[in-house]
């Protein structure tokens, strides 16, 4: 898939909510009501992304949970990433 230009980059985040670029990656940290929810909401997450076969980099902190994504065989953002990106935000 091909690596997306800065501007290519700017234009898909403004369809999605939250998510920040940190340096190669698009990041977002979501905030549950408890662990357990954390918990639900990356098993959901890892189904997706095993749907997709496209697989973030995922951090749990007690309520909160980072997702980090990038296509590392473009060396960078492509649209796969943008396509995760909202299908986790539609968990």
């Amino acid at each position: 898939m091909k690596r997306l230009n800065e501007y290519e980059v700017e234009e898909r985040l403004e369809g999605l909510s939250e998510w920040r670029v940190v340096d190669d990656e698009i990041v977002r940290v979501y905030t549950l009501d408890s662990f357990p929810a954390a918990l639900d909401f990356v098993q959901e997450v890892g189904s997706v992304a095993e749907h997709l076969n496209h697989h973030p980099r995922i951090i749990i902190d007690y309520k909160k949970v980072t997702l980090a994504v990038t296509t590392h065989d473009a060396g960078g953002l492509t649209g796969k990433d943008f396509e995760l990106a909202e299908a986790c935000d539609a968990i």
